[in-house]
């Protein structure tokens, strides 16, 4: 969550995400902290790159959680969680990223210890999941397939 309120303050987005907004704001920021615009030896110059490599990070990550996004790819997760059973998961912080037998992994944000350590206590993993955490998170798709895994 703590990833999710950066970035979207590094964009200026206040509540939820609107695609059209967040690329002008990416546009705008690109533009202000371009490694290009900085002269050699210039002291803002490794800023603007690590700036710009963040402004990079934070467009492309904003993107994924943006509920248009969601919606383009709604039927293809609901394929993925009726379909495909838990293969492996982990639980960093308030990360769990989960990774199904069909070979895709998603990362579900803002899940406590407490509601992860119910899950692993689960007789049934699959149906814990379906009813705690896959409608009650924020979730998108990970670039992560089973073999990294």
């Amino acid at each position: 969550m703590k990833r999710i309120n950066e970035y979207k303050k590094l964009f200026g987005v206040e509540k939820e995400i609107e695609l059209k907004a967040l690329k002008k704001s990416y546009r705008n920021l690109v533009k202000e902290w371009h490694p290009d615009k900085f002269q050699n030896g210039d002291a803002l110059q490794a800023e603007a790159e690590l700036k710009s490599r963040q402004i990079i990070d934070g467009y492309h990550f904003l993107v994924s959680i943006a509920p248009e996004t969601i919606a383009d790819n709604l039927e293809a997760y609901t394929e993925t969680i009726t379909n495909s059973g838990i293969a492996d998961y982990q639980h960093k912080g308030l990360l769990l990223e989960i990774t199904f037998l069909d070979g895709t992994t998603y990362e579900y944000f803002g899940v406590t210890k407490q509601v992860y350590i119910k899950m692993i206590n689960s007789n049934k993993l699959n149906r814990f999941a379906k009813r705690s955490i896959y409608p009650n998170y924020l979730y998108r798709k990970s670039k992560r397939t089973m073999e990294e895994a």
